[in-house]
């Protein structure tokens, strides 16, 4: 019997588990309507644990028999309380050896699993997902992720019916049934202990492709994406994309891939994105299944991330794991990081970090300012699977690139050296993380341990002062954090409420009149660099800049340097300086950002109305608002001519207007009412006259970028798609009419989908008549 209580569970209360397993011998047999489970765990009492039973966790099961050190426990021993089964959980009595071995058979019914944790069923195969709390409904085990064991896996099923039989680590024998020749076996062993979430079985008909591996110290790995029949076709990319991850983790934190094999199996009604299990990684299609003329670039693009991000768990997350779910974002803050920085090397780096800005801004930033808010490790929860957010996730991925921007590439991959030299095979703490860091580097990160606690989006508010005479230039930067509903909820529970200034690096550069950065040099030092990376560890510090030859334009948290709001009044010929010249590639679109959005609430204010197309527009001939800014219009051209000698994805992106949404939000944070036609009209405008100004720039990038190539969804070809499409649909404002018949050519054309999806949905948005 189960209550429907939720358990408040508190991080404080944590201790060590009362018993170590040191192996699990499972041996799963699948029949129609159930799955009888026999599992053999060998049992290790821990001395530093409290108790002396031997508690396991279950959930769904029916309990056949319990067999401990060889004799079966009978109903007699039962009456005896020899052991209990009861409120999902299996306890045996002491008293007990130190060491023991503990045998259970259990049925399950993996068909009438709809919760699709544990074993369950999705079409004509049987799947596992264990994390957070599933393994406990296939097997009664102390389903704690501290409690880490080496297993063994058996799995039998139908031959016909299911002929992949996968487990974690290395099949070591295979075999027809004794008793039953139209059933088979396989078995697999797992020689690194792992914490019980990271079981995994699949029992399926597959279409295999395969591939080889070679790492670094020249072992041969085997690789295989398993899929559904009749769409091998689809996985090619996903095989490339891992042999990629595999190379970068070896060459950038010298990490190499420990199993002799490494699969992927794609399912469709998967209910989760990924899952990391040791050896056999489990999909969603979404983010396998890809062709040119089925998948767009984006599309392709998140297959590499999470095809990344599941691949570089072996080593963060699963050779090294949490003690207790309250670290949850040891494991996924550090691994979103180590795919963000796989995308940034794979892809446009600029743009890979503006798309994971704004994600944070879109996702996190309401989630802080909300009534759930949290830190990355919450001090409690009533239920794990709810803290599977975004704070965990992309800001605990901030936290650690944090440390990065503190510490350097060469301090970080020190602190990432010793932090696997320490503790591989164990499961630890965020602290144990930061120690490690700190202990490498030398660098105190003593105050910077509160971003652990602390919920809620700082505010940075920033002063600049530019003196002539000294050739100084004064910042002052001020941090505040207001309480969040997460603090008030600690108060109300007489829980502790971290208090103190936090640690933020903030990157600073100050670009001179000219579009050169100033060398950066602190009163007192000796040193110089375009880049500055200040610590504001306290509420108000002033940093003073000497020899500043000229009154400069300050680019404040370069490369988005702390999750945090910046307040920082800048005009728009400043601003439009930054987005034409700013060497910091997401200060240059941020500038451009805030410089767009101001022009736009202006122009939202004047109540446009809807903007008439225009046919042979171009400079001089363009829609006349006053409030549409040349210097704008000026930056833009600037930035466009950049793209095409420098980073065109990046272009793409700073050529972007401001989505209605976000103008929508930045005319309720300034207290009026919502008048969604206006921002429509506005943006139209503002579109229609940058597509003026700009259109024989625009017409002969759209040239330029013609591919010359077959399709490949690689960094430099992306970054050319994008760039030409957003000429694409800016010539569209420009010249409707002569643009329709292109657009159709191009929709008919075929090709892939990037183009054509581009082409049809500037189509759609065309005015014209009929």
């Amino acid at each position: 019997m189960r209550t429907e209580t939720p358990v408040t569970l508190y991080l404080k209360d944590y201790t060590p588990p009362a018993w170590w397993i040191e192996s699990v011998d499972l041996h799963v047999a699948i029949h129609d309507g159930h799955a009888e489970v026999r599992s053999r765990l060998q049992c290790t009492r821990n001395p530093d644990g409290a108790g002396g039973s031997l508690v396991l966790n279950g959930e769904a099961l029916e309990l056949v028999s319990v067999t401990l050190d060889g004799a079966k426990l009978d109903d007699t021993q039962l009456n005896a309380d020899r052991y209990t089964h009861a409120d999902d959980r299996l306890t045996i009595a002491g008293p007990l050896p130190d060491a023991c071995v503990l045998e259970t058979v259990v049925r399950i019914a993996p068909d009438k699993n709809t919760q699709l944790s544990g074993l369950y069923r999705s079409r004509d195969g049987y799947f596992t997902q264990c994390e957070a709390e599933g393994f406990r409904r296939i097997t009664f085990f102390p389903d704690r992720p501290d409690v880490m064991a080496k297993f063994t896996c058996t799995v039998e099923a139908d031959r016909a019916r299911f002929p992949h039989l996968l487990s974690n680590g290395n099949p070591v024998a295979a075999g027809p049934c004794a008793d039953d020749a139209t059933r088979h076996w396989v078995r697999w062993e797992d020689p690194y202990a792992k914490p019980a979430y990271l079981f995994a079985l699949v029992a399926a008909r597959l279409d295999v492709l395969e591939d080889t591996y070679v790492t670094a110290s020249g072992r041969t790995v085997r690789l295989a994406v398993y899929v559904e029949p009749g769409k091998l076709d689809q996985c090619g990319h996903a095989m490339v994309a891992l042999k990629k991850a595999m190379r970068w983790d070896e060459e950038r934190f010298g990490l190499e891939y420990d199993l002799d094999q490494y699969m992927i199996v794609a399912v469709g009604d998967f209910n989760m994105g990924a899952m990391e299990n040791k050896g056999l990684n489990i999909f969603n299609t979404k983010y396998v299944l890809a062709r040119p003329d089925t998948a767009t670039d984006a599309d392709y693009q998140g297959i590499d991330r999470v095809v990344a991000h599941e691949y570089f768990h072996n080593w963060t997350g699963n050779r090294v794991t949490c003690r207790d779910w309250f670290q949850l974002s040891l494991k996924e803050g550090l691994t979103v990081f180590r795919d963000q920085e796989f995308g940034a090397d794979t892809h446009s780096r600029a743009v890979t970090r503006i798309q994971d800005v704004r994600a944070l801004r879109v996702s996190q930033f309401p989630e802080d300012a909300g009534p759930m808010a949290h830190p990355i490790r919450p001090a409690s929860y009533a239920e794990i699977n709810n803290f599977y957010t975004a704070t965990v996730y992309n800001k605990g991925a901030e936290v650690i690139r944090m440390i990065h921007t503190l510490l350097g590439e060469a301090g970080f991959r020190a602190g990432m050296d010793l932090y696997f030299q320490r503790h591989d095979g164990h499961a630890v703490t965020c602290e144990d993380f930061v120690a490690a860091m700190q202990d490498a580097s030398g660098v105190d990160l003593t105050q910077f341990r509160r971003w652990y606690a602390r919920a809620g989006t700082p505010m940075l508010h920033a002063h600049g002062d530019y003196d002539a005479a000294s050739n100084r230039y004064t910042l002052t930067l001020t941090q505040t954090l207001a309480p969040t509903a997460y603090e008030k909820r600690l108060t109300e529970n007489g829980q502790t409420v971290e208090d103190g200034a936090l640690h933020i690096p903030v990157a600073v550069g100050l670009v001179l009149p000219d579009g050169r950065d100033a060398d950066l040099r602190l009163a007192g030092e000796i040193g110089t660099s375009t880049t500055r990376v200040l610590s504001l560890t306290e509420s108000t510090q002033t940093f003073v800049f000497e020899d500043i030859p000229t009154a400069p334009v300050a680019s404040l948290l370069r490369d988005f340097s702390a999750p945090v709001r910046l307040e920082f009044e800048q005009t728009d010929a400043e601003l439009a300086h930054l987005m034409a010249f700013d060497a910091d590639a997401l200060n240059r679109w941020e500038a451009g950002q805030r410089l767009a959005t101001r022009i736009l609430l202006a122009g939202i204010a004047t109540q446009p109305p809807l903007p008439q197309a225009g046919e042979g527009w171009g400079e001089g001939n363009a829609p006349n608002e006053d409030w549409i800014s040349p210097a704008f219009l000026d930056a833009c051209a600037r930035v466009l001519a950049d793209g095409l000698t420098g980073d065109p994805a990046l272009a793409a992106e700073a050529l972007a207007l401001p989505s209605e949404t976000v103008l929508a939000d930045s005319v309720a944070a300034a207290g009026k009412v919502i008048d969604s036609d206006a921002i429509f009209n506005a943006r139209l405008a503002l579109r229609r006259a940058l597509a003026a100004h700009c259109r024989a720039q625009f017409e002969a990038a759209w040239a330029a970028l013609a591919p010359t190539e077959p399709y490949a969804p690689d960094g430099t070809q992306l970054g050319r798609r994008a760039l030409r499409n957003a000429c694409l649909g800016y010539l569209a404002e420009a010249a409707p009419l002569e643009m329709a018949p292109r657009l159709t050519a191009l929709i008919a054309a075929g090709g892939n989908m990037t183009d054509v999806f581009a082409a049809l949905a500037t189509l759609v948005q065309l005015d014209v008549p009929g």
